[in-house]
């Protein structure tokens, strides 16, 4: 797993389509959709914080832009 791409195609496996029209709202969405997969011990330790450390990087870059671009 290395892009958002990546982790769109994961939870689309099982049946997950995220789409709120604000990037960083579904950003965090995939996060928390990742958690409950997860917990419910359907994806490995590995992929869930590969896909955590993609998502909160890009949250991060995106929230810094928004702070530039004030």
């Amino acid at each position: 797993m290395k892009s958002i791409y990546d982790i769109q195609q994961l939870l689309k496996q099982y049946g997950t389509i995220i789409y709120i029209g604000d990037r960083i709202a579904d950003l965090e969405l995939m996060e928390a959709e990742l958690k409950d997969l997860y917990q419910a011990q359907l994806i490995e330790s590995r992929e869930y914080s590969t896909a955590l450390l993609i998502l909160r990087h890009e949250i991060r870059f995106l929230r810094e832009k928004e702070e530039k671009d004030r």
